[in-house]
């Protein structure tokens, strides 16, 4: 069984469902993408993600109209396996087409390329055994077009969830993982910022992020990961 975490980035709530590995992902067409393959290697008993994620991908499947193999999907920051600041970790991205052909990559990246419906599609120049595309949203706290967005409380998204993950990961105990940040997310981090000589704003913009996840990726399951 998994407990999965759902976004909707239109109502700002957060919905949750517990599913059985083979059941559908909550929001995803039919029965194209299970839990189990939206969890990958992941071994977490919770997941997360947003509807507009699911709601991408149903266009991508629709268009495509055939099945699509998912290498990568979901990832909890501890987990590792990917870059300091990539959204496998917030439940938005898919590296797929790793059975495919290279023109059959290609064929699939120019659906989800001109679909116009992910926040980003990577050059399949620089994927040459897989097809990434992400349903990223906000704006980054360090600029560009990628990383997660500065935080602070009364936010509420599942880059909400990376940073809650990540504090009880490093022992500072959020209390919850909910993907609401409140007043105890808001306590764990001003103590997180204190011992790391950080400013203890309370605020996860560009600096803390980047501190945060250079302790945490790939240190695996602590004690006091809460699920």
């Amino acid at each position: 069984m998994a407990r999965i975490l759902i976004y909707d980035e239109d109502t700002n709530k957060i919905y949750t469902e517990t599913l059985t590995e083979n059941d559908p992902m909550p929001y995803s067409y039919d029965s194209t993408l299970r839990v189990k393959e939206f969890r990958g290697s992941s071994g977490s008993p919770t997941l997360w993600t947003t509807t507009r994620a699911m709601e991408a991908w149903n266009l991508t499947r629709r268009r495509y109209g055939k099945g699509i193999y998912v290498g990568y999907a979901f990832k909890r920051i501890w987990e590792g396996g990917h870059g300091n600041t990539s959204q496998h970790y917030a439940g938005v991205s898919f590296d797929v087409g790793q059975n495919l052909t290279s023109s059959g990559r290609q064929a699939l990246w120019t659906v989800a390329n001109n679909l116009g419906c992910w926040g980003y599609v990577e050059p399949i120049s620089l994927t040459p055994t897989w097809v990434h595309f992400d349903r990223r949203y906000g704006t980054p706290a360090c600029g560009g077009t990628s990383g997660y967005p500065t935080l602070r409380k009364g936010s509420k998204s599942t880059y909400v969830l990376i940073l809650q993950d990540s504090l009880n990961a490093l022992g500072y105990s959020t209390k919850t993982l909910d993907g609401a940040f409140g007043n105890n997310t808001y306590t764990a981090l001003v103590n997180y910022q204190k011992a790391n000589g950080l400013t203890a704003d309370g605020i996860c913009g560009c600096s803390t992020w980047k501190r945060i996840a250079g302790m945490v990726i790939g240190i695996g399951r602590t004690p006091t990961v809460i699920d």
